[in-house]
């Protein structure tokens, strides 16, 4: 039996919203087994949000939850954290809307929960384990799921810019792995584009503290945490929609240019056809997943508008 497990202690963060602008203060404290990841608006009579994809309202540069009208915007990166370390319930007080962007990557939660540490709980922790695969396109990209024995994601982009072009990264669910090469690639974006988002209400809180802005040829910023930066904070986006599904995961996830509508609609798409996945208290096994013999038969396909 692999237990669940919770915060040892409540830990908190404070920033601005990277899309609001506004001034936020977060804390993640325990909460007793079965509970979840649940967002508590305390600003809002304490209004709870469950971290779960029927919660999705926007995917729109980040992946926004409401529930009866009440917003939580730009989760990613907290959830992210909390299900690479196995933090299987926590309640998230906040009190505004958005998650606070502090550096723009996951680097300030990943030291707070390493420090506080987790809490055993009696209760049995149950994983959703993929059972064929499932693939989804829109145009150009993609995303698709494979049985495997552990989580997986395996991501790939291509933009048309002399810094980014052609980027893959391969992660295995590992606190260590994601500590040092996931949590500390930051968001980015396109100066070029800065006015028009703000025209639209977004990025009031983006600066060059929190974000990477690439000119048409360049960067604004000193300079790159890794050369490969940018697919790595895709990875970071894709774990944290992908834990909207509610357990821990057992499966290899594979995406070409795919972004928080495609993550988001892969997790709704699982959830809808029973066929596709099972649960399980059976723990992953330990070890590369290199040996991995991904099946190729038994195969779901559809594309967004389905």
């Amino acid at each position: 039996m692999e237990s669940q497990h919770t915060l040892a202690a409540p830990i908190e963060c404070s920033g601005l919203g990277l899309h609001t602008g506004e001034s936020v203060q977060v804390r993640v404290v325990p909460a007793p087994p079965d509970t979840g990841l649940v967002f508590r608006r305390v600003d809002l009579d304490d209004f709870e949000i469950e971290a779960v994809v029927r919660n999705v309202a926007r995917v729109a540069y980040a992946t926004t939850l409401m529930k009866q009208g009440v917003l939580i915007s730009t989760v990613e990166h907290l959830l992210s954290s909390l299900y690479i370390f196995g933090v299987d319930n926590a309640l998230i007080e906040i009190d505004n809307l958005e998650v606070p962007i502090l550096d723009g990557s996951a680097l300030e939660f990943v030291e707070k929960i390493t420090r506080t540490g987790l809490e055993r709980q009696s209760a049995e922790r149950r994983y959703l384990r993929v059972e064929k695969s499932l693939e989804i396109r829109d145009r150009d990209r993609i995303i698709a799921v494979h049985p495997a024995d552990r989580f997986q994601i395996s991501y790939s982009i291509d933009f048309d810019h002399p810094m980014i072009g052609r980027q893959s990264f391969d992660f295995e669910a590992s606190p260590r792995v994601f500590s040092r090469e996931v949590a500390p690639a930051r968001t980015f974006g396109f100066y070029r584009e800065v006015e028009r988002l703000k025209e639209m209400g977004l990025v009031r809180g983006g600066s060059l503290d929190n974000a990477i802005v690439l000119t048409d040829r360049g960067i604004l910023n000193d300079n790159l945490r890794f050369e490969d930066e940018f697919v790595r904070h895709k990875v970071l986006d894709g774990i944290g929609d992908l834990a909207l599904i509610g357990r821990p995961l057992l499966a290899r996830v594979v995406a070409h240019k795919a972004g928080h509508a495609l993550h988001t609609h892969l997790v709704t798409r699982i959830l809808s056809d029973p066929s596709c996945y099972s649960e399980t208290t059976h723990p992953p096994l330990r070890g590369s997943g290199s040996d991995v013999d991904l099946p190729r038969e038994s195969q779901c396909v559809s594309s967004p508008g389905n």
